[in-house]
């Protein structure tokens, strides 16, 4: 973690501004994340201590920044103990009116492909490493370098059982009678629910703690429905601008939260154990 002498000269040679006051962000993870406000110019979000971490998410960053229609903060240095990003208000405020620029932005968001699932570099999600194998295949990216890294993974940790395991594994085979294997390959925020989600006035501010890698949109869509983010009002003017096939709500929304549902896993343990059971139990395995 910086002290304060240098931290007070990294930002000074970044901005040309001196620190005129601190306040500690929640969020942070592996990282302490403070915003520091600057004396005549725009308050900057400083996250320290995570390590390595930081390049990945800074390249992340970078990468989004690039690529997406939506903003997200703009990188202003980043090594192994510091990351510094502009800082974006955020009003907290979910109103309709946002849900439908949410969507609109994300449908483009979507459009934005790649001839690959997965991404060059590997990236994170909440923290925990998500590696990003490129292939050509949907069915053997998500069963492979999702379900079964992070299943295997937790069962390493002890936070899911062996017999889990198993019947997650069964769930792999049967991936080809479930989702597609040659969706487009969109461009996907990766960790889109409401705390990662920023807005001001109505309308989608930015962004935040991306997760990235180019993958089938429905399992971005599926997360953000996962702790009720993702409203009616997002999806009905979503589906306006990008139709999404049938089956998503009755089928592959649970399917896809899956994924997430392994991460919590390992984050929180036994609490989202059941979900994962009820997901299992539900496709048969």
């Amino acid at each position: 973690m910086l002290d304060q002498t240098t931290l007070s000269k990294l930002i000074y040679d970044l901005t040309g501004a001196k620190i005129i006051g601190q306040t500690q962000l929640s969020g942070g993870g592996i990282a302490t994340v403070k915003r520091l406000d600057l004396e005549n110019g725009p308050s900057v979000v400083v996250k320290s201590g995570g390590t390595e971490s930081l390049e990945i998410e800074a390249a992340m960053l970078r990468h989004f920044s690039t690529h997406s229609p939506i903003p997200c903060p703009t990188v202003l240095h980043a090594d192994a103990h510091c990351l510094v990003m502009d800082f974006i208000a955020n009003d907290g405020q979910m109103s309709t009116t946002v849900q439908h620029d949410l969507a609109e932005k994300l449908a483009k968001q979507h459009a934005v492909t790649a001839p690959q699932y997965g991404l060059p570099f590997d990236t994170l999600i909440g923290g925990l490493p998500q590696p990003n194998d490129q292939s050509q295949s949907w069915v053997t990216f998500f069963g492979e370098v999702r379900l079964r890294h992070m299943a295997m993974a937790a069962l390493h940790e002890g936070r899911l059982t062996t017999d889990m395991v198993k019947r997650i594994e069964k769930l792999i085979t049967k991936l080809d009678d479930l989702i597609p294997d040659t969706p487009k390959a969109s461009l996907l925020h990766g960790d889109l629910w409401g705390g990662n989600i920023l807005c001001q006035i109505g309308k989608i501010a930015g962004l935040i703690d991306p997760a990235l890698y180019y993958g089938d949109r429905e399992i971005e869509l599926a997360f953000g429905t996962l702790f009720g983010d993702l409203t009616a009002e997002f999806f009905g003017r979503y589906t306006e601008i990008s139709q999404i096939e049938p089956g998503f709500f009755e089928e592959r929304r649970d399917l896809y939260n899956l994924y997430p549902l392994l991460v919590h896993v390992r984050l929180f343990g036994s609490p989202y154990t059941g979900s994962v059971e009820h997901i299992l139990a539900r496709f048969g395995v």
